[in-house]
Formats: C-alpha cells, structure tokens, sequence
C-alpha cells in the first residue's frame, strides 16, 4: 500500500504556535522531508523539534531548492524533490513535508504537493498558522476592518503599482529588495510596520519605516494599513 505526502505547515516560528494536527502528523509519519541541505539548516525543521518529541529519530530527506526566478531550474529541483519522495511512498512509508507558515502561501511545497498527486499518489495538506497573522499579533493590529480588502503582495517583484490598492497591504519576501521597498514607502508618505523572524528568540520589531533596516533577515514582512483607524488613532501605537 502507497504511503502518503502530507504537506505540514509548522506556523511563523514560535513552536508553541504549531497545531495539534500538524503535530499529530508529524508523530505519526516516519519520514519528514525538509526544503534545505539538512535538518540543521532547516527553520521549519527547528520549529517542528521544539515540539515534537523523538523527531531527530525520523529519517529525513534533504530537499533543498535553488534560490533563483528560473522557472526551468526551478521545475527540475521540484521533479526531483517529488521523486525522491515517491521512492519512500512506494514504500509504503507516509511522509511530512515541513515548511513554514501555512503550505498555501507562496510556499515551495506546493508544486512537489502537485507533482506527486499527478503521479497517482495521495498528498494531503495539512494547513499552519500564516506568518502574518502572528505578524499582526504581534503589532497588536487588524489586518482588515469589516468591508476593508486585504492584499497579499509577494514584493520581490514590482510592488509599485500595488501599494495604490485601497485596504491592507502585506508585503512579503520583502528582504531581498528591503532598500527599495523602504525607499518607495518613503518618497510616497506611506506609513508601515516590519517584523523581522516573527514568533523566533531573534524577532524584531520595526514601527516606522524610517527604523527598517535596508539588510533585514529573509524572514521579513511589511505590512501596509491605512493611516487611521475610524477613532482617528494611529493604527499602530508607538
């Protein structure tokens, strides 16, 4: 009998904040798979052992994934991250695919989630708590207010055009081009809030986009909220 893939949302980064289902996922696969060369440099693996007893006695694949917007790169490392974990399907052997937040969201497990359900095996997602709502948590902000929209923005990519949407605005993957996030928020008067390695012992918080740093971690988001809320108060209290 073939095995399963589950795909495991860990949450943003405080252990405390992973959910008893993925927990119990977890436990019960003998195999977990993680998006790195090996457990040790895998944030989502170091999540998941701060939870889970016994997990450094699983056996682990390392399925690292190259840090480029080359699509056909990109399509090999994912066919050969499903294959490998097809071998240990066939098996008979479940699997748990560890990532970050939730497994919906702009994450690397969802095109191996594709690959492997095309090949006629059973994968399953098992959703996390998504980095900015603990983000939000965090500042002690709403992310949308009754009818107000909200927009997820991935801001490796042009982002201009998308900070004119009218409602919330959250920015991610911001580190790489933080400089020019932080620069575009300023010539434009746009008030914002950062939260680098949020739920992790290294979190930092950045108020005003004057204190952002132009270097700031790979686990970084901005998010954008209108100006004021319907008392007139700053959205975010210094």
């Amino acid at each position: 009998m073939s095995g399963t893939l589950y795909g495991v949302g860990v949450g943003p980064g405080d252990p405390k904040l992973l959910t008893l289902l993925a927990a119990e996922t977890i436990c019960k696969c003998p195999v977990i798979a993680v998006p790195a060369m090996g457990k040790e440099h895998a944030v989502s693996y170091k999540i998941a052992r701060g939870a889970i007893e016994d997990i450094e006695k699983k056996e682990c694949l390392n399925l690292s994934t190259p840090m480029t917007k080359d699509r056909n790169v990109l399509s090999e490392s994912y066919r050969r991250a499903a294959e490998r974990i097809m071998e240990k399907l066939k098996e008979g052997k479940d699997v748990a695919y560890l990532t970050l937040g939730d497994p919906t969201i702009y994450s690397t497990y969802i095109y191996i989630h594709r690959i492997v359900e095309e090949s006629g095996h059973k994968a399953e997602i098992i959703n996390g708590i998504p980095s900015f709502c603990a983000v939000a948590a965090s500042l002690g902000v709403s992310l949308a207010d009754r009818s107000e929209q909200m927009h997820v923005i991935p801001s490796n990519y042009d982002i201009e055009g998308a900070l004119e949407l009218k409602g919330s605005k959250v920015l991610m993957k911001a580190a790489s081009k933080m400089a020019e996030v932080k620069q575009l928020l300023l010539e434009n008067g746009i008030e914002a809030a950062m939260v680098e390695n949020c739920g992790m012992q290294d979190e930092k918080v950045h108020r005003r986009v004057e204190d952002m740093p132009e270097q700031a971690s790979y686990y970084s988001i901005v998010l954008v909220r209108e100006k004021e809320t319907e008392k007139g108060l700053p959205w975010i209290s210094i």
